[in-house]
């Protein structure tokens, strides 16, 4: 049986092509160094003794950021190719974060955290379309999949070293090991990764379609408000969640980082051979992505079930269980909808709703809780997600008349 086991989960990672590999590492390093942002809700209360409110309006103003910031790494994708935006992006982003520990009053956080972002988020567009220069067509949802799983395991590890270097060398440490991570991921790239472009991943005979209008595409749009409300939702586990762990649990930051860990690490094992499964199976994507929103809403039901501490944990296997299953068909359907050409614009759209939650996520979570309660937030949270499961059924309906029509 484990025999069986570690061949599945071997098998998961074969026929990805180098490029992918090198991309996952790179990923890796990045992200494992990125302990701020778990931890920002914490710094702005507690080290710079910021209100809710305050800290609901500079999430606004990262959201801001990388809303503008996604939509112009798409268009810089499209016109000047995923390699230099990638570069340019991380260099810049690797200083700004270094940058950020020196800025202390509310306005000029919230504009440096405006531009911290809208720099960081040209470079999500950018990855995205990379993965369909370098990896095969069929095996993009496993390549997008390698990247998430490099995500999450750089997150696994950067929570709980995170908390462990706010216990030593307190909250500017991590802003050094955030910004030099960005820096040596990307000059990593530069060294390893050669230059290819995108273009050569489809047909060059094929026209561009650059008279289709991302707007007139109804199922895309209805996928862009389930994407958004997926953010809205999900982005509380880095906000208002870890305020909740400590104000509610008692739970300090080494403690916070451990439980934040569990994500990560039950990613790291089960995504790949979970999704390689799927996609060997005859599942219907969609609906495994509207069972992944159902799972979502349920996490934050949950924690208003009990004060026992092990609620924490039943609703993090919850929300991770759901976003293993959702992202990556979510990402593979933003891939595969877009017209030769315009990648780059419908990634973007792709990554601008979900930044688009951050501009209401942290400031509505924090709104209610300063007002009602924590648990009114979750309840809210919950029932945000069952209007997404809504419009993901809309949405496959939707798809069925298209289908038809065709």
């Amino acid at each position: 049986m484990i025999k069986k086991t570690v061949a599945s989960y071997q098998n998961s990672f074969k026929g990805l092509s180098k490029e992918v590999w090198w991309l996952a590492l790179i990923t890796f390093i990045n992200r494992a160094g990125t302990m701020v942002l778990p931890f920002l809700s914490l710094y702005l209360t507690e080290d710079l003794k910021f209100s809710l409110a305050q800290v609901g309006t500079i999430m606004v103003f990262f959201g801001m950021g990388s809303v503008i910031g996604s939509w112009l790494g798409g268009k810089l994708t499209d016109k000047i190719g995923f390699y230099p935006v990638m570069f340019w992006s991380l260099l810049i982003t690797g200083f700004l974060f270094i940058g950020l520990q020196y800025v202390t009053t509310f306005y000029g956080f919230s504009l440096a955290m405006f531009f911290t972002m809208l720099v960081a988020d040209t470079f999500r567009p950018a990855i995205f379309v990379s993965l369909k220069a370098y990896s095969k067509p069929e095996n993009q949802t496993r390549s997008l999949t390698l990247i998430r799983l490099a995500i999450n395991l750089g997150f696994s590890f950067g929570p709980f070293l995170g908390g462990l270097i706010i216990a030593t060398l307190y909250y500017p440490g991590l802003f050094w090991v955030d910004g030099i991570t960005c820096i040596v991921a990307i000059l990593l790239m530069r060294i390893v990764l050669k230059k290819k472009e995108a273009v050569l991943n489809r047909n060059l005979d094929e026209p561009e379609n650059n008279d289709i209008s991302i707007f007139k595409d109804k199922s895309y749009l209805i996928f862009l408000g389930v994407i958004f409300l997926m953010g809205f939702v999900f982005l509380q586990l880095f906000t208002t969640m870890p305020l909740y762990y400590k104000s509610s649990h008692g739970l300090n930051e080494v403690e916070i980082g451990l439980l934040m860990s569990i994500n990560g690490m039950l990613i790291f094992i089960l995504e790949m051979p979970l999704i390689h499964k799927i996609e060997k199976s005859t599942l219907n994507k969609l609906k495994i992505i509207t069972w992944s929103l159902v799972l979502f809403a349920l996490s934050f039901f949950a924690l208003n079930l009990s004060n026992w501490i092990g609620i924490l944990i039943i609703s993090m296997v919850l929300i991770t269980f759901g976003e293993m299953l959702a992202f990556p068909f979510t990402n593979n359907f933003a891939m595969n909808r877009a017209p030769s050409g315009k990648e780059g614009k419908y990634l973007a759209m792709y990554t601008m709703a979900f930044s688009m939650a951050h501009i209401f996520s942290a400031k509505t979570g924090m709104e209610i809780i300063e007002r009602f309660s924590f648990e009114a937030n979750w309840y809210v949270m919950g029932s945000l997600g069952i209007v997404a499961v809504l419009l993901m059924i809309w949405l496959q309906n939707t798809l069925q008349k298209e289908s038809k029509i065709n």
